[in-house]
């Protein structure tokens, strides 16, 4: 199992990790990272929204980090794929949870997860604790779209206000998310409610439309060497964001 012991987290993580476990591509800890997590058993509202939200900040070149949990945390890697980072309690020789078997096996292959725990190490309660510092510590911003008041989100709440990170939570119905509602009433988060405004303020506006001319150079050039020649890393960039496909020596448009 390969792992990095150069990686950055947030200044005020007291006693950090010494090595993170890796599957997939490194490249995305040099993204704006925005996390979002929440309820494993949130509405369909919830659902809806963190979904279009990630796939907001990915259209900004926002890499979307949560946990991989039922609920919110599925529907935040579903949304932002490929742009996103799993951060695991458990060794990543585990799938776990096994209903999230699927996306889990995708954001190994192109993606990129995560986890402070060797191969061979299952789940446990205690873990997920560490997993939400780890999550909360990768990002730039937090976003908590559903939870109740004694939950993991709120130690995830929690962990953002004690780094300085700067705290969000999506506009709910009183009685559905306690948690979110109380920290909104109290002034430690900010609601969003547009979702490119809230996305601009990591990622760059247009972001999808940044490179036309990369796509533009390779319908009358596919050959690969030429292409790297020209724009370099950003031909991976593209593959990543399934805009083309490397086959060989040559680059064609998806």
């Amino acid at each position: 199992m390969s792992f990095i012991t150069e990686f950055k987290l947030n200044s005020n993580f007291q006693n950090p990790p010494k090595k993170l476990y890796y599957k997939g591509n490194l490249k995305l800890l040099d993204y704006p990272k925005v996390a979002i997590v929440g309820s494993r058993r949130c509405s369909s509202y919830t659902k809806n929204m963190t979904i279009n939200l990630a796939s907001t900040l990915k259209k900004y070149g926002v890499c979307v980090v949560s946990g991989a949990a039922i609920g919110v945390d599925i529907c935040a890697h579903t949304g932002a794929y490929p742009h996103t980072i799993a951060v695991f309690g458990n060794g990543l020789d585990q799938i776990y949870p096994i209903q999230n078997s699927k996306i889990i096996k995708d954001i190994y292959e192109n993606s990129l997860a995560l986890s402070t725990y060797e191969p061979d190490i299952t789940a446990k309660g205690w873990q997920f604790l560490e997993r939400n510092l780890i999550t909360v510590a990768l990002s730039d911003a937090v976003v908590v779209a559903q939870a109740d008041i004694q939950s993991g989100s709120m130690s995830s709440a929690r962990a953002a206000i004690k780094f300085g990170i700067p705290l969000y939570v999506l506009p709910q119905r009183l009685g559905e998310s306690s948690g979110t509602n109380e920290l909104l009433q109290s002034g430690k988060a900010q609601i969003i409610t547009d979702f490119d405004k809230f996305a601009m303020k990591f990622g760059v506006e247009n972001y999808d439309n940044i490179g036309d001319e990369v796509v533009e150079f390779i319908k009358q050039n596919s050959n690969f060497d030429d292409c790297y020649a020209k724009f370099g890393d950003l031909i991976y960039e593209y593959e990543l964001d399934g805009k083309i496909a490397i086959d060989g020596i040559y680059v064609r448009i998806l």
